[in-house]
């Protein structure tokens, strides 16, 4: 098992790491729309978090020798299912192979952002 870190995502915000690698699989933790430079969540709406929350999640998978199009399964996490079509509309620009996925909407979101996506992934592997 190998711990995949990253100063271009966030640093994690309690007892986790922002990735891990176990044999040809990359699972994320999840990610919230914070800014690495800053610490702290980008303003705006929904598009706005999205964007940052993918930047993130490019950052580590970039970090583990990956990338958007190795995703196999993400986990998506929206506090207002209202977001849904926004938050699809960013997405899909990023996740172009459409690897499965799950999206739910959740009561709260850490630090009350709008949404938090986490991926598994393979790494340095064929189909």
């Amino acid at each position: 098992m190998k711990v995949i870190s990253t100063q271009n995502a966030p640093a994690a915000i309690g007892p986790y790491s922002q990735a891990i690698v176990t044999g040809n699989l990359l699972f994320t933790s999840g990610q919230i729309a914070i800014d690495p430079a800053t610490g702290s969540v980008v303003q705006g709406g929904i598009t706005e978090q999205t964007e940052q929350i993918m930047k993130n999640l490019g950052e580590i998978l970039k970090a583990a020798g990956a990338g958007f199009d190795n995703a196999v399964k993400t986990t998506c996490f929206l506090a207002e299912m209202a977001d849904f079509a926004a938050f699809n509309e960013v997405y899909g620009r990023y996740f172009t192979s459409k690897p499965a996925r799950s999206c739910v909407a959740v009561k709260d979101l850490p630090k009350g952002v709008l949404a938090e996506v986490e991926v598994i992934a393979t790494i340095n592997c064929c189909e």
